[in-house]
C-alpha cells in the first residue's frame, strides 16, 4: 500500500529516472496496479487519478460523490474533487500539463500485464499537456516486490505443496495398482482437500492430466470430462496454493505410472534441462551482480528444448510473475516469446520457471518451480524439487 515510508523511495526512483511523476489511473478496477497501490477501502465507481510527484505530497484527483473510499488518505496528502467532465480536464491538466508522467502503458502493449490504461485515458493525458511513459520499472520495484513475510509465506506454502504433489502421484500409482483407478477429476478433488486441510487457499484447479490431455497446457479435468489414470500412464500436476493473504507456490511435477518410454524419456529430460540451464543463468548473473531481463532467462531455457528437436511443441513463455498479490503478476516475466520481457529481474521480484514440451493428442510435459531475487542469490522454491521422472506403480 502507499504510505509516507514508501514515498520517499519512490521519490527517489522518480528523480533517478528522470520522470516528473507517476499518474495513477483506475476506474471499475480496470488497473489492477491501481488497485493494489491505493487499497482503498470499497470500489471506487468514477474515474480517478492519482499524481505522485517527484517531491512534495501526493494528490489524489475523486469525484465528489466518492469521498468514502478515501477516508484514510492522509490529511497532509492532497485531495481535489470534480463532478464534471470538464472540471476533471482542467484539474488534470493543472496536475500534469508540460511534465514527464510514468503511466500503466506498454508500447506496442509489448507487456500486456502493464499495459492497463485505456488508449482513451492515455489521450485525455496527453491532451492535458503531459508526456507519457511507462511506468515498468516502477512497477517492478513498488508494486511486484516480496517482502520477507512474503517470502517466508511462499516458502511454507511450497513446501505443503511439493509434499502434496508427491502423495497425489502415490495415490494414483496406489489406485492404478490395485486395479480400482482414479480419474483425474477425483484425484484433483483430493488435491483440493489437501489443501484445505493444510489451511492453504486457491483460486481454481489444479490441473491432473495423463499424457494425451497433459498435451494441452490449460486443460482442467471437470466431473464431466475426465479420463481414468491407468497403469503405463505419464501423469502431470499442476497444482497452486497459498496461505491466507500469503504469496501463492506454483508448481508442476511429473509422474509416469509404470516405467517410462524411450520417447517420454527424451522429452523429460529436455524439459528438465531448459529448466536447470534457466535456474544456472540465474544464479550466474544475480551472483555476480550482472543485470539480467526476464527475457534473456526465456531465452536460455528456450535453446535447450530447441537443441534437442522439440521447439515448435514449447508453446508458451518459460515463466509468469509471481506477485504479493496475484498468482499472474504484474512484475517481469521469463518471457522472450509471447511478450517483449525486456525488465529486469531486481532485488524482490518472484516468478514461476515451467518450460514445456507438447505433442498434440499424444503426450505433454512440463516442470515447473518457482525463483526469487535476492540480494546477492536466487532462492529456488520447492526446496527438494524435481530431478527425475517419478516413477509410481
Amino acid at each position: 500500500m502507499l504510505n509516507a515510508e514508501k514515498l520517499v523511495p519512490l521519490q527517489a526512483a522518480l528523480v533517478a529516472a528522470g520522470i516528473d511523476g507517476w499518474l495513477i489511473f483506475d476506474f471499475h478496477g480496470l488497473n489492477p496496479i491501481a488497485t493494489g497501490l491505493l487499497e482503498l477501502p470499497g470500489m471506487t465507481t468514477r474515474r480517478i487519478f492519482v499524481f505522485i510527484p517527484q517531491s512534495g505530497n501526493p494528490v489524489a484527483l475523486t469525484h465528489a460523490i466518492e469521498q468514502g473510499p478515501w477516508r484514510d488518505w492522509p490529511r497532509e496528502w492532497g485531495k481535489i474533487q470534480y463532478s464534471s467532465w470538464r472540471e476533471l480536464e482542467s484539474q488534470l491538466a493543472m496536475l500534469v500539463n508540460g511534465k514527464t508522467v510514468a503511466m500503466e502503458y506498454s508500447p506496442g502493449d509489448a507487456v500486456p500485464y502493464l499495459d492497463r490504461v485505456p488508449g482513451g485515458v492515455l489521450e485525455m493525458v496527453r491532451a492535458a499537456g503531459a508526456n507519457v511513459v511507462s511506468s515498468a520499472d516502477l512497477v517492478t520495484r513498488f508494486y511486484a516486490v516480496w517482502s520477507a513475510e512474503n517470502l517466508a509465506s511462499h516458502g511454507r506454502a511450497a513446501e505443503i505443496v511439493a509434499k502434496v504433489a508427491h502423495n497425489a502421484m502415490q495415490r494414483a500409482g496406489d489406485a492404478a495398482k490395485s486395479g480400482s483407478p482414479i480419474s483425474e477429476y477425483a484425484l484433483q478433488q483430493w488435491i483440493l482437500s489437501e489443501f484445505a486441510a493444510s489451511k492453504l487457499s486457491t483460486n481454481h484447479g489444479p490441473i491432473v492430466a495423463i499424457g494425451p490431455n497433459a498435451a494441452n497446457p490449460h486443460y482442467e479435468p471437470t466431473a464431466e470430462n475426465t479420463a481414468v489414470i491407468n497403469k503405463g500412464d505419464i501423469l502431470l500436476i499442476d497444482l497452486w496454493a497459498r496461505e491466507q493473504n500469503g504469496v501463492f507456490a506454483d508448481q508442476t511435477w511429473m509422474g509416469s505410472l509404470g516405467a517410462p518410454g524411450e520417447k517420454e524419456l527424451r522429452i523429460w529430460e529436455a524439459v528438465r534441462d531448459a529448466r536447470d540451464a534457466a535456474i544456472a543463468l540465474l544464479r550466474e548473473r544475480i551472483e555476480s551482480g550482472t543485470p539480467l531481463s526476464g527475457g534473456e532467462v526465456d531465452d536460455a531455457s528456450r535453446a535447450v528444448i530447441t537443441s534437442r528437436g522439440f521447439g515448435p511443441q514449447f508453446l508458451h513463455r518459460t515463466g509468469h510473475s509471481i506477485d504479493p498479490r496475484d498468482l499472474h503478476g504484474s512484475g517481469p516475466h521469463i518471457d522472450n516469446l509471447e511478450t517483449r520481457e525486456e525488465r529486469l529481474l531486481v532485488p524482490g521480484v518472484g516468478f514461476s520457471i515451467e518450460p514445456g514440451i507438447y505433442l498434440a493428442s499424444d503426450v505433454g510435459m512440463r516442470s515447473e518451480v518457482n525463483g526469487y531475487i535476492g540480494e546477492t542469490e536466487v532462492v529456488i522454491t520447492p526446496v527438494e524439487y524435481q530431478r527425475d521422472l517419478i516413477i509410481v506403480a
